[in-house]
């Protein structure tokens, strides 16, 4: 019911920034309560942070607090990701994704999925 394409990714150095797109078609974000996960080859697929449909409720992986801020724009049908004082352990594919439930910080609560936008943090 909702398609969702993932932009922003690229190469940065330890300490840089990158801001994460994630566009909606097919049915408006409002519906939904979203999030981001990432996964580095040979892991396992973790949850990064989540947002509420209103954007009032935010929740942050403990790795991530105090540097990525996840935000969305329901009249855009967007929902981004800031990701500031990037650091190696950073490096993974990220995805955007989108639930109607409430255990936002479980993969199998998402229904939708992006294809994925490469982050990778080097020296």
């Amino acid at each position: 019911q909702v398609q969702l394409v993932e932009s922003g990714g690229g190469l940065v150095q330890t300490g840089g920034s990158l801001r994460l797109s994630c566009a909606a078609s097919g049915r408006t974000l409002t519906y939904y309560t979203m999030g981001w996960f990432r996964q580095d080859p040979g892991k396992e697929r973790e949850f990064v942070a989540s947002i509420r449909r209103s954007g009032s409720s935010l929740t942050y992986a403990d790795s991530v607090k105090g540097r990525f801020t996840i935000s969305r724009d329901n009249d855009k049908n967007m929902m981004y990701l800031q990701m500031n004082n990037l650091k190696p352990e950073d490096t993974a594919v990220y995805y955007c994704a989108a639930t109607y439930v409430n255990r936002v910080t479980d993969s199998n609560s998402y229904a939708y999925w992006g294809q994925g936008t490469q982050v990778t943090v080097s020296s």
